[in-house]
């Protein structure tokens, strides 16, 4: 593996107000010298005056130093109170919000490089604008935030969210967490924050990763929404695209710009499925993103990460990519979480509890066994289950295996740590369409952007969700699944990212949805009050002709003397199977108590009623 990652020194890098009406940049431009005749300037406007063309923004000639580790560094700093206003209406040395931007320039090229975003800034303005508030008042955490413990892995119920499409905005996603915390989520996955250039767009080419784009609120809004999920016991995570940038990052834009043939950041490293991928062989890069960690993880307190398109920069276990920004952030956290504080968050009875979620679609066993991520995104149940739904009983023992999690790690040791390990359950997410659309779609003014599932056909989606929630692994709903909601996805074009899908809240109110969010609260607590759910062994019982042939799954989850036969019927009539128990006692049907079993003796054959279209859960051990 690589050698140490080093924190870069984000107390000289930036915009930063260093003393009251004063503010220093600070910013990295490596094999940018002085010496070869370049010059760099920064470009400052008040956010109130960008807009009014009798105020242009007032330019200040940054100087060259070099750095030890980095290279060529350029800063300087503004007295902004000092300076003289630029015009009588401008709010120029008033507090408040700073835009700004850097230019270049150098001799090899024509003209200047305006437009040069800061890598390190910790805010942004509209579009690509950097920002810096002067007379920024910090965050003051609630007392119950010391007190914050990140839930362990087995017993995460997961619910990934975009903000501008659950809330709107940061403010109104916190007016939903008592919504959540009421559901029993005790984890959200939120879709990248960072800033990009596009109003509506899912994040997934940044060009800042210092802060929150301004299109859904602050850097104290989103540290007032994670304080605010912690009092409600629930965790937060993000989603981090560290793989590949937009070709507006600062790094790809401006070397690009003066046609140099290197780059200090950016270039081919692994696969390049995605946009401009960065390079980990850079010392540069490697330490950017393992600050960027840092950075969350300190600054707002988030208790993990969701990891994208990790094939971009995974390089196997001891590469200098993706093993080892998670081995050296987990190390980071470690270290971190002896010394208390903020960090005592992560200290677990069995060890640290930083979630490190990989999006490793090719490889999730691998990924789980060879590093250090905790947990994984996996693809094979929602393929078994979009097999199924096609109507083939065949692909039932696909899925029966897949939510068994066949043949993952529950724990792995790496480099002397005892880690527990999962992957998530799903049937939805942000890059796939509605479940639902497996079973039929309308079509809205023949515009394949705008189709939508059949709500109708919601009852269809049921069987997959008992065994989604009652599944090994950690389950996870995508905003909106637990009232019906049923966009499509097309599955290419820039139509899948630049579409506006806001969570229609009204369908929370219909019959449709009062049906299936009932369903969704009932397994849920069913899963929070059985450990066997969240902890136990999961046994497929694979027989073709007995089960299968007949439109039928059943497997059963056990934790020691705790057990509970779950069975799904994905056909549209009902079904009698045989089965046989092997713990005597009586059995609670959880679902609805219409099918109890009393006086069961070990390995009694018993018939099962299975209603179409849906399922039982009997379990034999009382609540815990």
């Amino acid at each position: 593996m690589t050698e140490q990652m080093r924190l870069l020194p984000l107390q000289r890098l930036g915009a930063r107000e260093v003393s009251p009406g004063v503010l220093n940049f600070g910013v990295f431009l490596p094999w940018v010298s002085a010496a070869f005749g370049n010059r760099v300037w920064v470009k400052v406007i008040h956010e109130h005056d960008q807009f009014l063309q009798d105020i242009p923004p007032e330019m200040f000639e940054l100087v060259h130093a070099e750095d030890p580790e980095h290279g060529d560094f350029w800063s300087t700093e503004i007295d902004i109170a000092a300076h003289p206003k630029p015009h009588p209406k401008s709010m120029w040395g008033e507090a408040g919000r700073y835009v700004y931007r850097y230019v270049l320039e150098n001799p090899g090229t024509p003209g200047a490089v305006d437009w040069i975003i800061d890598p390190f800034a910790r805010e942004f303005g509209v579009g690509k604008l950097s920002a810096v508030t002067m007379g920024y008042v910090p965050h003051q955490w609630s007392g119950a935030e010391a007190a914050w413990k990140v839930p362990a892995l087995a017993d995460l119920i997961l619910y990934e969210l975009m903000i501008s499409e659950f809330g709107g905005d940061i403010n109104r996603t916190i007016a939903r967490l008592d919504y959540l915390a009421d559901l029993g989520v005790n984890c959200i996955e939120v879709m990248p924050v960072s800033n990009v250039a596009n109003t509506v767009d899912w994040g997934f080419l940044p060009i800042g990763y210092f802060g929150v784009d301004e299109r859904f609120g602050n850097r104290k809004d989103l540290q007032r929404l994670i304080d605010a999920a912690h009092q409600r016991g629930i965790a937060v995570i993000l989603d981090a695209v560290y793989g590949h940038t937009s070709d507006s990052f600062p790094y790809s834009y401006l070397y690009r710009q003066i046609a140099y043939s290197e780059n200090p950041f950016m270039g081919a490293f692994t696969k390049d499925y995605f946009g401009e991928s960065t390079d980990f062989r850079r010392a540069l890069t490697r330490n950017f993103f393992f600050t960027v960690n840092h950075h969350w993880l300190d600054c707002y307190h988030v208790d993990g990460f969701r990891y994208d398109c990790v094939p971009n920069y995974w390089d196997g276990p001891m590469g200098e990519g993706y093993a080892a920004l998670v081995f050296h952030t987990y190390r980071h956290v470690q270290s971190n979480t002896a010394a208390g504080g903020h960090w005592g968050r992560f200290a677990g009875d069995n060890g640290i509890r930083l979630i490190q979620c990989a999006e490793q679609l090719e490889a999730p066993r691998e990924i789980l066994e060879k590093s250090y991520t905790t947990c994984t995104w996996q693809n094979e149940t929602l393929d078994a289950a979009k097999q199924v739904a096609g109507g083939n009983p065949a692909d039932l023992v696909a899925l029966g295996l897949r939510l068994g999690l066949f043949q993952y790690p529950a724990e792995a040791t790496a480099g002397g740590d005892r880690l527990s390990k999962s992957a998530l359950q799903y049937i939805e997410n942000h890059d796939h369409s509605r479940f639902v659309c497996n079973f039929g779609t309308v079509l809205r003014d023949r515009n394949d952007l705008l189709n939508e599932g059949d709500r109708r056909l919601w009852y269809k989606t049921q069987p997959y969700l008992i065994g989604l929630m009652t599944a090994k692994g950690i389950p996870m709903l995508w905003q909106g699944q637990e009232f019906a909601e049923n966009y499509a996805v097309p599955e290419h074009g820039w139509g899948r990212v630049l579409m506006f899908r806001p969570v229609r809240w009204d369908y929370f109110y219909d019959p449709i949805g009062k049906s299936m969010i009932a369903l969704v609260r009932k397994l849920i607590r069913i899963r929070q009050n059985r450990i066997q759910m969240r902890r136990g062994e999961h046994y497929f019982y694979n027989h073709f002709n007995r089960y299968q042939s007949k439109g039928v799954l059943l497997f059963a989850r056990c934790w020691e003397e705790h057990f509970s036969l779950v069975a799904l019927n994905f056909g549209d009539q009902d079904q009698r199977v045989s089965f046989s128990f092997p713990f005597a006692g009586d059995y609670t049907e959880e679902l609805h108590g219409e099918d109890n079993l009393a006086d069961i003796e070990q390995k009694q054959v018993v018939w099962l009623n299975v209603p179409g279209n849906y399922g039982r859960i009997w379990t034999i051990d009382a609540e815990e």
